[in-house]
Order: C-alpha cells, then sequence, then structure tokens
C-alpha cells in the first residue's frame, strides 16, 4: 500500500460491502445455498469474518464460515447452522464484509465503492456533483455523477477519465458540462 491509499483506508475502514446473498438451505445437515459476487467465487471465504443483514434488517456476526463450490453453485457452512431448518430461515440474508478485508486494488483499478462519493469536475472545473454509482454495459464501465443533474460519464481512461485523487476526493473528467 503506497502512502496514497493510507487516507483512502481510513475512510473506508468502517464500511461494509454487499458480497453474497444466502438463497436457502442445501441439504439436510444445515448447509446454504450461497450466491457470492466475488470473483471468483470461492474468494467470498477469503473475507472474513461475515456481517449477516436479514430482510427485517437485524444483523448478527459471523466467522468461520467455510464453503465450496458445486455444480449447483457456492455451498456453504455457517457456524451455529445446524439443520436445514435453520440454513432456511437465512434465505434472504445478505453477506457483508468490512472494505479493509480487501486487498487493495492493483495501481491503475478501483473498486466501484471507493469512488462513490467522489466530488467530479471537468476540465473547465465544471462541478458535476458526487459519484453516486457506477454500472457496467458490457463494453465499459459508466460513472454516474449526481449533481444538478445526473450524468453518465464512461470510465474510459484517459479517454473520458482523467485523474482520480482520493487525498482531494475528487474524479477530474473529460466531458462537456451540456452533455
Amino acid at each position: 500500500m503506497s502512502e496514497h491509499d493510507a487516507p483512502q483506508k481510513d475512510i473506508l475502514s468502517g464500511r461494509l460491502l454487499l458480497v453474497g446473498k444466502i438463497h436457502g438451505g442445501f441439504g439436510i445437515k444445515g448447509e446454504v445455498k450461497l450466491e457470492s459476487f466475488t470473483e471468483p467465487p470461492e474468494r467470498i471465504f477469503k473475507y472474513q469474518p461475515w456481517t449477516l443483514r436479514d430482510a427485517q434488517g437485524r444483523e448478527r456476526a459471523c466467522t468461520g464460515a467455510k464453503g465450496r463450490v458445486t455444480p449447483k453453485g457456492v455451498v456453504a457452512v455457517i457456524p451455529d447452522i445446524a439443520d436445514r431448518d435453520a440454513a432456511d430461515a437465512m434465505r434472504g440474508t445478505d453477506v457483508f464484509v468490512p472494505r479493509s478485508t480487501l486487498p487493495p486494488p492493483a495501481p491503475g483499478e478501483y473498486y466501484w465503492v471507493d469512488l462513490e462519493g467522489l466530488r467530479v469536475a471537468n476540465l473547465e472545473g465544471v462541478d458535476f456533483g458526487t459519484v453516486s454509482h457506477l454500472f457496467s454495459t458490457g463494453a465499459n464501465d459508466v460513472l454516474v455523477a449526481q449533481g444538478d443533474r445526473e450524468r453518465m460519464i464512461p470510465f474510459v481512461e484517459p479517454d473520458y477519465i482523467k485523474s482520480v485523487d482520493f487525498d482531494a476526493r475528487l474524479v477530474i473528467v473529460d466531458w462537456d458540462a451540456d452533455f
């Protein structure tokens, strides 16, 4: 981690990221079907502790979850879930991890969540608001800046995204203010 990353880590250390969702029981021993949002899917088990949040918003901590990839998807063993009924009761539970558990991104790469909330301005200094979210089109990712109006800017470096400065909490873009 470089000195440049240190302020970013401080800002993000308490942030939770959604990395998976439980879809119910698997078998009779208390295992659960788990949709993993990590790449590869089994990497979800490397990022712990988990915070499990049910549909009512109740949270509980979980450490020591283990699992495997099967032809039917990811299957997890969660401590204290011992039978099919308990596993089925977990249906719809989201799996979160602290942002700080993820490795630092490679140079020139970003976690989308790290960009959210940064100010966006163009080369002329026009303020476009802040990054509300990003999404993928298949061809490229798109940064959505929300300010006086919503702007969708292709996240293509260096064509449209000129710089990302976490210290200044600013993304500079080459984008016409009227577009």
